[in-house]
């Protein structure tokens, strides 16, 4: 497997856009990486898109396709790639590898979502798994972790709060950031109850948005005088599904970290900042723990130590999150590979994180048997 480079990145703001079709937020995107990477479209050889929505709200399939052509792109190999949140992040790896492989010295990944509907109304999705269909949706499963890390550490729903306050904090520095505005923890635990003990600003938002990379050889990057962005890992691994599951710990993401770290020659003390699926407050402590950064139980004391936010030891979601950023859920993946990029070239403005090296990136999606169907880890880092 010979050396990948990102060479280009581009991502719409994230949020509500109701005047954009699920295909003009994905060629703003693609124009952006495009122009960032210094590559025209003809010299791309194949293309692959993460969505996860498209069928079941705007009855599109084929969305890469659709999107590429908006770019002048055609007459290649597309893979379009659906797998929950994860959606985004594995497309990325389907690039990576058919570049790794030197199947193509030049790929594209886009991951695009259009969440917002006229008609508003609750998504009718995920309704084939019996979980669903007993009403253990993606609230109430997060909530009942949530309640057991808490009953097991002997924290307090303010301890959880505190991610969504260093999060927003975050998002208030990022100007594509949906959610702009710091809130506080009174704010946090006084604002409505959606599944005890997590409120609405402890959950993300659903969102609109697109993000997009160009992904080349290190031969090509080096042609086209970029500062080397190389892809030291891209890890996707699926759940264990056996019961009865550990409701404060991710075996899943331990397996995929593990696999990561390995494949990367690094450990998570070599990380700089990581940007992680915090789609509830709870999900990031645990992160925290299953991704190597502390010991069970002890993520509230990193955090309390603001060894996690912009200025501690490893920075983490310094984009805003999900949480305050947003989750435009097929998108999410290569959006966290933007940020990661900006980071490591030092253009991330005010929320740049000091001699930033080495970048993590994680998401997780789905959910069957109590457990996650998917998450995907990569690692970046500059020579």
């Amino acid at each position: 497997m010979r050396e990948v480079c990102v060479v280009g990145v581009g991502m719409t703001p994230l949020g509500r856009h109701v005047d954009k079709r699920l295909r003009d937020l994905g060629r703003i995107a693609c124009f952006a990486a495009l122009k960032d990477a210094g590559v025209v479209p003809k010299e791309v050889q194949a293309g692959f898109c993460g969505n996860a929505l498209a069928p079941a709200i705007q009855q599109e399939t084929g969305v890469g396709q659709s999107v590429f052509w908006e770019v002048g792109i055609n007459k290649i190999p597309v893979l379009n790639i659906e797998n929950a949140c994860c959606s985004g992040s594995s497309a990325f790896r389907e690039a990576w590898l058919s570049v790794a492989s030197g199947l193509y010295d030049v790929a594209i990944v886009v991951g695009v979502e259009k969440t917002y509907t006229e008609k508003g109304g609750v998504l009718d999705i995920g309704k084939a798994d019996l979980e669903m269909m007993l009403g253990l949706v993606l609230p109430s499963y997060f909530a009942i972790m949530a309640q057991r890390y808490i009953y097991d550490y002997g924290l307090f729903a303010q301890d959880l709060a505190l991610v969504a306050v260093k999060n927003r904090f975050h998002g208030s520095l990022n100007p594509y950031s949906q959610f702009q505005k710091p809130v506080t923890v009174e704010e946090v635990l006084s604002s409505p109850m959606i599944a005890d003990p997590l409120t609405r600003l402890s959950c993300t938002p659903l969102s609109d948005g697109a993000a997009a990379a160009i992904l080349a050889s290190k031969d090509m990057a080096i042609r086209l005088n970029k500062k080397i962005i190389t892809v030291a890992a891209s890890v996707l691994q699926s759940g264990a599904y056996q019961n009865p599951m550990n409701l404060s710990n991710w075996d899943l993401n331990v397996r995929a970290a593990e696999e990561a770290y390995n494949t990367a020659n690094l450990g998570p003390e070599d990380i700089d900042l990581a940007e992680v699926h915090d789609c509830f407050t709870i999900s990031e402590l645990l992160h925290y723990e299953t991704l190597g950064f502390c010991k069970k139980g002890e993520g509230v004391k990193l955090l309390k130590e603001k060894k996690t936010q912009l200025g501690g030891k490893v920075p983490f979601s310094v984009s805003g999150g999900l949480l305050a950023k947003g989750h435009p859920v097929g998108c999410t993946g290569v959006a966290q590979i933007v940020e990661a990029v900006w980071q490591l070239r030092g253009e991330a403005g005010k929320r740049q994180v000091s001699n930033a090296r080495v970048a993590l990136t994680h998401t997780m999606g789905g959910m069957k048997d109590g457990d996650c169907k998917a998450a995907t880890i990569n690692i970046l880092r500059t020579d």
